[in-house]
């Protein structure tokens, strides 16, 4: 026993002497390449080629030699880096024919004088991770002289940007564009992306913007937001710089707008104006999401917000363009931003003005699924808009000392809108049988008015952790309209000529619906060790509002002066909320964990005006949340969230406002209600490898929602509908969403390549004449995208693939709706002698068949346009441009919901010409910049 321990002693030693032998050895000097002097202290990372794993790390001596010793056989990369300088990275192999990898001296260029020279050996890092932020480096992409920075981020990996410039990151809609960590002209990221210089940008960040309060205290308050954060160079922050272009085409249509900034110190000042009928409509799509109208609510403390429903053809038009329709534009704006007082104090003021006229046509063709049969409905509408909008917000900030800082926030809008609308509508049951025709004619003027103030007191407390913060914000909106509705439904009996029976209504409509509200939020932190934090909060709110809509018949001398009781209502809400919380933080290396719940009592009065009725309910809202993070390295992150809502059934719901705007529809409220509860389970993955610039990312929601508030429809056979919202006991409807990305260089030919996939999923309930009715909707596509830069040659894009959409309900064998699709983009530019450059781009959409749309629908739309550059820096172009140069952009709209198909076709843009002349002018200096 003794002898074969021995050996085995004896075999081990060997063994680690031969493996020994085999080791390698790195060594080298780091100096700076002008001045030749040593760079001690400079990291030396051994990394893993196939994988970038770091392998082992040293510093420079002070001499600034380095050396890596024991290094076994492989395939590595030495990255040396040190602040202020260029990296140095090279790949290299250790074998038993070379041990021994000594570099000699490695000179590392100083940032400030490498300019254009490239010395690296290698790529840059494009991104790298900071905790929940996702950063990008613009200096490892191409940028073209004068382009902007919507340029820039279009060849950011997993980030897409449309023709309207809405941009799309991590499967989420980007509603915020920052810069330096500001507002810049409030919620339109356009006016960032679209006119600031792309060579003026430092570092672009990616992240969810949580709300002041929550940022500070770290508690999750369910306010994120996707946003891009713009961070500028130093010494592009002293300055002016601004585009002016001026252009006609066929067909009357025309385009101006003009951008003008200046930067000095630390002040910003910017100016802008845009007109045209191009589809530029520049009044920021953010809007939409803050001051649009959008039916009653639940909040994030449980409660119901009182607004305008935005449905209804006598609310206010929230001015967005979709592509439906021709838009002709005016809008402007200013901004500027300051901090002075040794940074103490800042102000950010916004004012922005603008004027959209929208008008054009829409012809939908509707399948109504029951369950023995189907109405097949068609309209054709046709509508003018017209909408004023004036926005005002202002943010100040004061640090009153190390410890107390008081932000305040305040914002109004005032918008007046105007609406003519004329449309025939007809139904026809599976025969062909006509069962109903309507004709209807709307008109209606809007005046809005929205007031916000908010304002966020924070307080850091000796102990290191513990802070006290109290948010407190009033609201107030009022929303007065005047409009007219002449509407003639007539009902038929299958196979009879003439119909037996009609409704006619013409009346005036006039409502009066305003808002107020009080929130009040006080958290305090209480750090239980250096790893733990307990995070309490106390939330008090109270809101009241009020919804006076009246319906007046013309009396027999021609005034509608007849008020009809049937159709008006005045409704008064008020509401008392009691909210208590507790979350626990966990955050040690490089996991951060918090776990907790919130609890509030909802007091809710409801009063109807006209029968004197008093309505009270009390709800309990339990809302539990986890998150949890772990970032495995730089470039490599995992994170999870949980969040449970109980969800409160609407105003709309409950006690709805009786409403004949729809003859063929009419909704009943159902007082017994009770509320649901929604489970969001979130959760995300993002890594990135240097050297192969290569990115992989997955992004999943799940979603189900337990005792969930679903619609009853009792449908007769004249196409006449009866709905009322009632609760499912035994059922949840679920979602979900998937959507993950990957993407590298292909070195052999210098191609960045990058596959999607997504999918998504919603099974919903409905009763359709007292059968439950399960739908399904699902989507699943492929896409494939390459890209190339070549600086001063050439640059393409092209993404594409196919898509498969699923549509059934239960209901009705004749209500699946199933077909392939195919979605296409591309756009490139070349590089000609005498200043010339080619561009071009296009987009490619086809929807095949289903068992209900029996004909496919398919469109490309294709814009070229050549350019001409003068003057030394090229800043002057003249441009000919072509818009859908093969005349096929046809709105077009196919969507599935509760066992209804519906596919719409509207007036749009289509083939026009138009030359334009434009000059990017920018004056930029360098120095540091001043304090005050």
């Amino acid at each position: 026993m003794r002898q074969t321990i021995l050996v085995l002693c004896c075999f081990l030693f060997l063994s680690n002497t031969l493996q020994a032998q085999k080791s390698g050895t790195i060594k080298g000097y780091v100096t700076d390449t002008i001045n030749k002097s040593t760079l001690a202290k400079a990291s030396v990372s051994l990394l893993r080629a196939k994988d970038s794993v770091l392998v082992k790390f040293t510093r420079a001596k002070e001499n600034g030699s380095f050396e890596l010793n024991n290094i076994k056989a492989g395939k590595f990369i030495l990255l040396v880096s040190y602040p202020k300088y260029a990296d140095f990275v090279d790949q290299f192999a250790i074998d038993s024919t070379k041990l021994i990898k000594d570099y000699g001296k490695i000179n590392l260029a100083d940032k400030g004088r490498l300019l254009s020279e490239i010395i690296i050996k290698g790529n840059r890092a494009a991104m790298k991770i900071k905790g929940d932020t996702l950063e990008f480096d613009p200096k490892a992409f191409k940028i073209e002289p004068n382009a902007k920075v919507e340029d820039l981020i279009k060849q950011f990996p997993g980030i897409q940007i449309d023709k309207d410039g809405k941009i799309t990151a991590q499967g989420e809609t980007v509603t915020k564009v920052l810069v330096d960590g500001e507002e810049f002209f409030g919620d339109d990221p356009t006016l960032v992306t679209k006119n600031l210089r792309a060579d003026m940008v430092d570092k672009v960040q990616l992240y969810d913007k949580k709300s002041d309060q929550a940022a500070f205290t770290g508690i999750d308050d369910g306010q994120k937001t996707k946003t891009l954060n713009v961070k500028l160079k130093e010494d592009k922050k002293n300055g002016h710089f601004g585009k002016v272009e001026l252009g006609g085409g066929t067909d009357n249509f025309y385009k101006g707008q003009a951008m003008f900034n200046k930067f000095w110190d630390k002040k910003k000042l910017a100016a802008y104006g845009i007109l045209g009928n191009t589809g530029q409509v520049g009044l920021g799509w953010g809007d939409k999401d803050k001051y649009g109208q959008s039916s009653y609510q639940v909040s994030d403390d449980g409660g119901i917000n009182f607004s305008n429903n935005g449905n209804d053809e006598f609310e206010s038009w929230d001015g967005q363009f979709n592509g439906e329709g021709i838009p002709v534009v005016q809008t402007g704006g200013i901004h500027f931003d300051n901090k002075w007082n040794n940074d103490k104090e800042s102000i950010n003021a916004n004012y922005k003005i603008g004027d959209i006229k929208l008008s054009g046509n829409r012809n939908d063709i509707n399948q109504q699924n029951l369950s023995s049969s189907s109405i097949y409905n068609t309209s054709d509408k046709s509508f003018e808009k017209n909408m004023t909008k004036n926005k005002l917000d202002l943010t100040y900030e004061i640090k009153i000392d190390t410890t107390l800082t008081l932000k305040l926030n305040i914002d109004g809008l005032f918008k007046k809108s105007n609406s003519n609308e004329a449309e025939m509508r007809k139904g026809t049951d599976e025969q062909g049988n006509q069962l109903n025709n309507l004709k209807q004619t709307t008109t209606n003027d809007v005046d809005d008015k929205t007031f916000n103030i908010n304002t966020l007191l924070t307080k850091r407390l000796k102990k290191t952790g513990r802070t006290l913060s109290l948010n407190l914000s009033q609201s107030s909106t009022n929303s007065k309209s005047d409009g007219y509705l002449n509407s003639r439904a007539e009902f038929f009996t299958p196979s009879v000529i003439s119909p037996d029976s009609t409704k006619v209504v013409d009346q005036n409509k006039v409502n009066n619906i305003t808002n107020t509200a009080f929130k009040s939020n006080l958290i305090y932190t209480e750090p239980l060790s250096k790893s733990l934090s307990l995070i309490l909060n106390y939330g008090f709110n109270i809101s009241n509002g009020k919804s006076d809509r009246k319906s007046f018949n013309q009396s027999t001398d021609g005034n509608y002066n007849v008020l009809d009781s049937v159709f008006s209502n005045n409704y008064e809400l008020d509401q008392t909320i009691n909210q208590l919380g507790a979350i626990f933080n966990y955050k040690k290396n490089k996991t951060v964990f918090s776990f907790g719940s919130k609890f509030s009592g909802v007091n809710l009065k409801q009063y109807n005006v006209y029968t004197d009725e008093n309505f009270t309910r009390k709800f309990v809202n339990y809302m539990p949340q986890i998150n949890y993070q772990y970032n495995f390295k730089q470039r490599e992150v995992l994170r999870f969230s949980y969040n449970g809502n109980t969800d409160q059934p609407t105003l709309e719901q409950i006690q709805p406002i009786r409403n004949n705007q729809n003859q063929l529809n009419t909704i009943l409220g159902n007082p017994d209600l009770d509320p649901s509860f929604r489970n969001n389970f979130k959760g995300s993955y993002y890594s990135y490898k240097v050297l192969s610039n290569q990115y992989f990312s997955v992004n999943a929601t799940y979603n189900f929602t337990l005792n969930p508030i679903i619609s009853n429809v009792v449908t007769n056979d004249r196409g006449e509908s009866i709905s009322q919202f009632v609760n499912l006991k035994d059922k949840a409807t679920t979602s979900y969403f998937l959507n993950t990305n990957f993407g590298k260089t292909i070195k052999a030919i210098d191609v960045n390549a990058g596959i999607g996939l997504s999918a998504n999923k919603n099974v919903n309930y409905n009763y359709i004449n007292t059968k439950l009715n399960q739908t399904k909707n699902s989507s699943y596509s492929f896409n494939l995208n390459l890209s190339k830069y070549k600086e001063k040659k050439y640059n393409f894009y092209a993404s594409f693939g196919p898509t498969y959409n699923v549509a059934n309900a239960s209901i009705n064998e004749n209500s699946d709706s199933d077909g392939w699709g195919f979605n296409g983009n591309f756009w490139s530019s070349i590089e000609l002698p005498f200043k010339l450059e080619i561009s071009t781009d296009g987009n490619y959409q086809y929807n095949g068949k289903t068992q209900v749309i029996q004909e496919s629908f398919e469109r490309f739309i294709w814009n070229a346009s050549v350019t001409k550059k003068f003057l030394k820096s090229d800043n002057l172009k003249v441009s000919i441009t072509g818009r859908d140069l093969l005349n096929q952009n046809v709105g077009f709209n196919r969507s599935a919901f509760n066992g209804n198909i519906n596919q719409s076709t509207y007036t749009t843009i289509q083939r026009y010409f138009m030359f334009s002349v434009s000059w990017d002018f920018s004056k930029m200096g360098g120095g540091e910049i001043k304090q005050n």
